[in-house]
């Protein structure tokens, strides 16, 4: 059993901190307000101090990157998170796991692979392309050990109101009314399971062969909304369930006054043409599978 420091305690970091205690792992949770999961040490820190961070992870086999700041914050929060981060790693000699996602990829034709380029211009997306970029300079530099694990749009247990499978989506469902969507109904798109993101974090910073290159979480066969909804309506016991999508004006008009909805408009490409990622790699590689579907999607359900 190893010592592994989990930065971040999320709808993510509090999957990874579970399944590492359930493996019998010392796990300490690092989060600007000190809360985790009973059995963690619970650390109280600004990620962005790199003294304070290098101090929680000292004796530690791996670090985790599980922070999301609030997107529209990504070009203050993240450049002094990510430098600390790599201190970190570089001054104790964890191994480092950064949570990723795919927007650096930018639109895309096709299945996403993990040797595309992070050819996005988008500021946001060339934040989170850099911060792997520094991370895989210090690598091959000898400096550190690091890898990152990209995921698409999460749903699961513990998703949080953000997650377009959540609290977005599953109340109309199950009591019958219209789903209203922000996006187009019958557009194929991949769905990636909390607890699978868990699970290939983990796999990641055990295994040596994971390190210097980017992975993708092993995720099901991409699914429309309407797709999703059927499946899940079947699970229930429900009619297969009726969607709308709002005119994309108005959403517009909403982002005036909510900056999670005004940040909409820079990843809308995601749900306008099909969005699929390939996660063969990593199962070709490390022997792991998506959950299937319909499990994952009743434990959803249940939570």
């Amino acid at each position: 059993m190893g010592k592994h420091v989990v930065v971040g305690s999320g709808q993510v970091g509090t999957h990874l901190a579970g399944k590492l205690l359930a493996q019998g792992h010392e796990v300490t949770v690092v989060t600007r307000s000190g809360r985790g999961p009973a059995g963690a040490v619970k650390v109280a820190a600004d990620v962005a101090d790199s003294a304070r961070l290098i101090e929680a992870t000292r004796g530690a086999d791996v670090l985790y990157n599980c922070v999301n700041p609030q997107y529209h914050r990504w070009l203050t929060d993240w450049p002094p998170m990510a430098a600390s981060f790599l201190a970190a790693a570089e001054a104790t000699g964890a191994a480092y796991v950064m949570l990723g996602n795919l927007y650096p990829y930018g639109p895309v034709t096709g299945p996403m692979t993990e040797d595309l380029p992070l050819a996005s211009t988008s500021p946001k997306a060339r934040v989170r392309a850099t911060m792997w970029a520094d991370a895989l300079a210090a690598h091959r530099a000898g400096r550190i050990r690091a890898t990152e694990v990209r995921a698409s749009d999460y749903f699961g247990p513990g998703a949080t109101d953000q997650s377009y499978l959540g609290e977005r989506f599953l109340p109309a469902l199950r009591a019958g009314r219209t789903v209203q969507l922000i996006f187009p109904a019958d557009i194929p798109h991949s769905w990636t399971y909390l607890p699978d993101v868990a699970d290939a974090l983990i796999v990641a910073g055990g295994d040596e062969r994971a390190w210097g290159r980017p992975w993708h979480v092993p995720t099901a066969e991409p699914q429309s909304f309407r797709q999703i909804g059927r499946r899940m309506a079947a699970l229930l016991g429900l009619p297969e369930p009726r969607m709308t999508t709002l005119p994309w004006p108005l959403v517009r008009l909403t982002g005036l006054f909510s900056p999670m909805i005004g940040e909409l408009r820079h990843t809308r490409y995601q749900f306008t043409a099909p969005y699929e990622l390939d996660s063969s790699a990593f199962q070709r590689t490390f022997g792991v599978a998506p959950t299937p579907l319909d499990e994952a999607l009743k434990v959803t359900l249940e939570a």
